[in-house]
């Protein structure tokens, strides 16, 4: 479902993503994990098509991004860190312009936006201005907009950063029931984030990957048998500094 290939990214002279290569398949949640500036969101940006990559490539659903970038975009739900709303707009009125976007109108677009409000139970507020929501509810919104096409890629980038303990439940709740049916990837710096809902684990460093396995191999790398200490042992370099 998802093949990325050498990806590597240029800022002026600095590397900032070094040949990173991984693929995910239907069914699993894979947790790209990684230290702040290590170059996660940067790899999310080149997959998902808003930053071109400098070399490589990544293939969604067989698509090329470089070469054929919509049908990659029909292919995927992106949820940005920090995505953007209307705030003035309700979620019913954000989402019903996102399935207009997405080119379901009529019965269509409205069966659209119905389900996707109960998929992430938006119910309560779905004639509610998006200004007025708390962190909790103006997430979901977001997340609605991002699988509001039923797409077999979902990719999201620090989900439930900022969130309080039960909307994070309820957000990791909501990725676990979809990730049957999708190919999810979550980019993060949260260990627990990935402990709760990964079923595998990339963890990226100073742009290039260093690990890849399950939780439960990865936790295998390290004296104590956790994954915070086999993080740590993979993100600091000898002067106990992060790379990013």
């Amino acid at each position: 479902m998802l093949e990325v290939d050498g990806l590597r990214k240029y800022f002026g002279p600095n590397e900032a993503v070094r040949g990173v290569s991984f693929r995910a398949d239907k069914g699993e949640v894979l947790g790209f994990l990684g230290p702040n500036g290590a170059g996660k969101t940067t790899t999310m940006r080149m997959i998902t098509g808003f930053l071109p990559p400098s070399a490589g490539t990544a293939r969604v659903c067989g698509h090329d991004v470089g070469t054929d970038p919509v049908a990659v975009k029909r292919c995927l739900g992106y949820l940005p860190e920090n995505a953007p709303a209307y705030d003035s707009m309700t979620v019913t009125d954000f989402l019903r312009f996102g399935a207009g976007i997405r080119g379901f109108r009529g019965k269509v677009g409205r069966d659209r936006v119905d389900e996707t409000v109960v998929t992430c139970r938006l119910e309560q507020v779905r004639h509610q201005a998006i200004g007025t929501l708390s962190k909790g509810y103006r997430q979901r919104t977001c997340f609605a907009q991002a699988v509001l096409h039923d797409p077999p890629v979902l990719i999201m980038d620090e989900p439930t950063d900022g969130l309080d303990p039960n909307q994070k439940h309820l957000v990791r709740e909501m990725i676990q029931d979809m990730a049957k049916e999708k190919t999810i990837i979550i980019s993060t710096h949260i260990l627990e984030e990935v402990e709760a809902v990964c079923s595998r684990c990339v963890i990226i460093s100073h742009g290039e990957i260093v690990a890849n396995g399950t939780p439960d191999e990865l936790k295998a790398q390290s004296p104590s048998g956790t994954l915070a200490e086999t993080f740590r042992m993979l993100t600091l370099d000898k002067e106990g500094e992060n790379h990013g």
